[in-house]
């Protein structure tokens, strides 16, 4: 089954960005091999005013990619609520993956800011996605607000730590079901996006994890399969765990037993 956000079906569940790269020619190799369709751009990264000036929209097929405008460095909801609507000025998009980051170190979000700001966008037309913590009572909030979608943060954005509270994505994963559930940040390998699917996430957003590898191509790779894998086996439903062996092949109704 595709991925589905505010009506708009894609074929992958991984979502990609562009930060970090050595240069937007490895960069554009990465999203190739990723498969992904979804790449978010941080707005005040893009040169938005000399068009005659090398841009990272260059590097990005439009053709094969939807542009998802991100709010990265906005520590307001007023300065993120300008950040959107600059993107969708500029032609990039009228999604925006919301950021309002409310401490400088752990880069966490500000609850009430982007609450806020997601009140306000949603009411303008906008599609959109907040970055937000694991909690359960935000998420339900933010879709009240009129969220498209939730993206609850695994670990610190750009730590690579994996997923620090299943228990928190799994309560999340039980109680929204009417928008998707993208995990977003602090993936940093293969198996940590596998485990992210496996929960019964609907996507995953990351960035760092592909861009710092040492083959970020090779990651991009890694990183496509296990979200493959990890949603199969999501919808496969995995076998009952048991405390004592089960033997793979019964003897119960063996001749000569």
């Amino acid at each position: 089954m595709p991925l589905t956000i505010a009506g708009r079906t894609f074929q992958s569940r991984l979502l990609i960005g562009t930060g970090k790269y050595r240069s937007f020619q490895e960069m554009a190799r990465c999203h190739s091999i990723s498969g992904s369709e979804v790449v978010t751009v941080a707005v005040r990264r893009v040169n938005l005013t000399d068009r005659t000036k090398e841009s990272l929209l260059d590097y990005i097929d439009r053709e094969r990619m939807s542009i998802l405008p991100n709010t990265a460095g906005c520590y307001t909801a007023d300065d993120a609520i300008r950040t959107a609507r600059l993107g969708r000025e500029v032609g990039l998009s009228n999604w925006v993956k919301l950021e309002v980051i409310g401490d400088e170190r752990t880069l966490f979000p500000d609850n009430q800011g982007l609450l806020e700001a997601t009140r306000v966008l949603a009411k303008e037309g906008f599609v959109v996605l907040p970055y937000t913590n694991d909690d359960v009572v935000n998420a339900r909030k933010l879709i009240d607000a009129g969220a498209a979608a939730v993206m609850p943060l695994a670990a610190p954005i750009g730590s690579g730590l994996g997923i620090q509270n299943i228990t928190n994505l799994r309560i999340m994963r039980e109680m929204i079901t009417e928008v998707p559930l993208i995990v977003d940040a602090g993936v940093g390998t293969a198996s940590d996006a596998a485990i992210a699917m496996e929960l019964g996430a609907d996507a995953i957003l990351m960035n760092t994890a592909i861009a710092a590898a040492d083959d970020a191509e090779k990651m991009a790779l890694a990183m496509k399969l296990a979200v493959e894998a990890g949603r199969l086996a999501f919808e496969a439903g995995r076998m009952e765990k048991k405390l004592y062996a089960t033997a793979s092949s019964p003897l119960a109704g063996v001749i000569g037993r």
